[in-house]
């Protein structure tokens, strides 16, 4: 009876390790794995919404670059110059999206007087590198497209970086880690805390309520992938960042909470700018307020960067 008692519980602690494994893989899996859009259908969606101006891009001044990343890949950027300036913008796309869906941004930032650099994070587009880390990794990209821009404007030169959704919280990550390497910031839509916003996707689209789930997958993202959840929060970097910053997010935004953006907002010390927009599902403050948008960052630079 003794010996019959010790097999089922074996098998039951055998049962409960394999549901254990299966469940740490499938949840890691969905975030380093995460499915990116088609390039192709990228394309076709912004040449469609006139965002992406293909007549513009085959006559613009530019230069392709391949930057090596500390990781141990090559990032895809473009340095557009429509403009005899050393003035330049960094664009950050958001995660599954790629360097075209900053094209519209680009655009903003030539009418305010400001060439840009756009380019693809690791694992989106043309770059390299295996896993999507949502900011964990990608800060340290962000770090080497910086030091390559700056090596091609120099080092007095403007250079400003903009984020929207992942690429706003890779933006923060990377300026609270090298403080003042950039001379100002924007973070649209970005989320605050990585943990916050996985529970919260998590609550909303699966029956899992329980914060076990992110427990479970933390520990294999730490063996797989070798960080953890709570090592992609902004709101821990965002206090180390001293140069200006303008927060942006649409009110509608239901996929990352706009409550993320004012919580940023009240952490960041020193010059620092709010625009809260109330048209704008995720990532469609621009797309829904071009005008206000762009007069938006307008009034940032002049207030906050060339005052």
């Amino acid at each position: 009876m003794k010996r019959r008692k010790i097999y089922i519980t074996g098998l039951f602690s055998s049962l409960l390790a394999s549901i254990f494994t299966i469940f740490g893989f499938i949840a890691t899996n969905k975030l380093m794995y995460l499915k990116i859009k088609d390039p192709e259908v990228i394309m076709k969606r912004e040449v469609l919404a006139k965002r992406f101006d293909e007549k513009w891009y085959n006559a613009v001044n530019k230069e392709e670059l391949w930057i090596q990343s500390p990781n141990g890949y090559l990032l895809k950027a473009i340095f557009l110059k429509p403009l005899k300036t050393m003035r330049t913008v960094i664009i950050c796309h958001g995660v599954t999206e790629n360097k075209i869906n900053s094209f519209k941004y680009a655009r903003l930032f030539e009418r305010l007087g400001f060439n840009s650099v756009i380019y693809d994070h690791r694992r989106h587009g043309d770059s390299g590198g295996k896993t999507t880390s949502f900011g964990f990794y990608e800060k340290f990209d962000l770090q080497a497209i910086v030091h390559a821009t700056r090596e091609k404007i120099g080092s007095s030169a403007k250079l400003g970086i903009h984020g929207e959704s992942m690429g706003g919280a890779t933006t923060i990550l990377y300026a609270g880690t090298y403080v003042d390497e950039a001379d100002f910031y924007i973070a649209d839509c970005s989320f605050s805390d990585f943990t916050e916003q996985a529970l919260h996707v998590l609550r909303s689209v699966t029956p899992f309520r329980s914060t076990m789930v992110l427990r479970i997958a933390n520990l294999f993202l730490k063996v797989r992938d070798g960080y953890t959840l709570d090592l992609v929060s902004p709101k821990e970097a965002v206090a180390s960042i001293q140069k200006p910053m303008l927060f942006i997010h649409s009110m509608e935004d239901d996929f990352i909470l706009p409550y993320m953006t004012e919580e940023l907002f009240e952490i960041k010390q020193g010059p620092k700018m709010l625009k809260l927009f109330d048209k704008g599902k995720h990532a469609q403050s621009f797309i829904e307020n071009p005008f206000d948008y762009e007069n938006t960052v307008k009034e940032f630079l002049k207030n906050y960067v060339f005052s």
